[in-house]
């Protein structure tokens, strides 16, 4: 999708985006969870590339919480 196909009288101030799920994503692809984690990366950008031609004062990106800390230690070096 293209900044230029969206309607610009529709368009927020304003965009949060929550990353979650990626690791389940290449779980149920018989894939590394960190290969998720990488696609979920690629998603985000593929996004922001799209948000930077739009009037937006604020994007905030959600990628981490609290319960990611528990996880086996690469897979946190990793995130």
């Amino acid at each position: 999708m293209l900044a230029s196909d969206l309607d610009p009288t529709r368009i927020p101030s304003h965009i949060a985006c929550v990353m979650d799920g990626n690791g389940r994503w290449a779980e149920q692809r018989g894939l590394p969870r960190t290969d998720g984690h990488t696609a979920g990366e690629q998603a985000l950008f593929e996004v922001l590339d799209v948000a930077d031609d739009l009037p937006l004062y604020y994007f905030n990106v959600y990628a981490i919480k609290k319960e990611n800390w528990s996880r086996p230690g690469d897979e946190v070096h990793f995130l």
